[in-house]
């Protein structure tokens, strides 16, 4: 989890790819990119292989910055296969420290597998499908959503909020999953942009813009630093569906783009906010 950045009062997000400041990804960064977890039951080779399935999809994402790779039927066929692109994996039991039932033992118990991918092959696997590694600055994604959620009251999801623990949690593990970072937003930078539950300015007006000389009416103050992107929105639980509504905004190279999706969990719509920004900072277009 990132360290909470103090507050900027500068622009919003995307300045550095907007101006083409893209510097490279440290090696360290870029060799977790090379690798990802699923998890799976037991140690065994029940769900090895599907777990070795989706870290090689993931994987693929991940350093092309192209969230259509995961499902792509390209993808679906090298997954068969998904050892040949390896170099070693992992267990860590999910429940280590909790005593095991009797007649249970290791069998049935969750565990993270973890995998790490040779990156030549990876990159001879990208060049095959005409795309390339994503070598750019990755953007930190700032979500600055309400929530109204199944029980009232409505919420602006925070860093600090305990309504939001466990939405923070998910959507960290989303922005994981793509290869990027997640701030959420303090609750003295939502009160700057007069962001609450009882008022929420953003749905009926665009995001603010990353040129300082636009203001936005009804926002005094701009939060996001050069290489975060700020995502405005709402999502809603919906009984009827049933699942939660999610509706996105943000504003990426001149233009305002809206995008959303429903009748999901709230993982699937924080997954939908990262694969949107990834598309857009990796150069694969707009949100789907």
């Amino acid at each position: 989890m990132r360290r909470w950045r103090e507050i900027i009062a500068i622009t919003l997000s995307l300045v550095a790819m907007l101006c083409g400041i893209s510097p490279p990804v440290h090696a360290e960064e870029q060799s977790a990119l090379y690798q990802a977890y699923a998890i799976v039951t037991g140690t065994d080779m029940r769900q090895r292989p599907w777990g070795f399935a989706q870290c090689l999809g993931e994987v693929l994402v991940k350093v092309s910055g192209d969230p259509r790779l995961k499902n792509d039927p390209r993808t679906q066929a090298l997954a068969a296969h998904a050892d040949r692109y390896m170099t070693s994996f992992d267990y860590v039991d999910m429940m280590a420290g909790i005593k095991k039932n009797d007649d249970q033992g290791s069998y049935d118990r969750p565990h993270r597998l973890t995998v790490r991918f040779d990156p030549a092959k990876i990159d001879a696997v990208l060049a095959e499908f005409g795309e390339r590694p994503w070598r750019g600055e990755r953007p930190v994604i700032v979500p600055v959503l309400l929530v109204r959620g199944r029980k009232p009251p409505a919420y602006v999801l925070s860093a600090s909020n305990p309504a939001a623990a466990e939405q923070r949690g998910a959507f960290a593990e989303a922005a994981l999953e793509f290869g990027v970072s997640v701030r959420m937003p303090t609750d003295v930078e939502l009160a700057a942009l007069g962001a609450s539950a009882d008022h929420f300015p953003f749905p009926d007006a665009p995001p603010p813009d990353v040129a300082p000389s636009l203001p936005l009416p009804g926002l005094a103050v701009r939060v996001g630093a050069p290489n975060e992107a700020v995502v405005v929105g709402t999502l809603e639980w919906s009984e009827t569906l049933p699942g939660w509504i999610g509706a996105w905004r943000t504003r990426f190279g001149g233009a305002d783009h809206r995008w959303g999706i429903d009748g999901v969990n709230y993982d699937a719509a924080f997954r939908d906010i990262v694969a949107g920004i990834l598309r857009m900072a990796s150069g694969h277009g707009a949100p789907e």
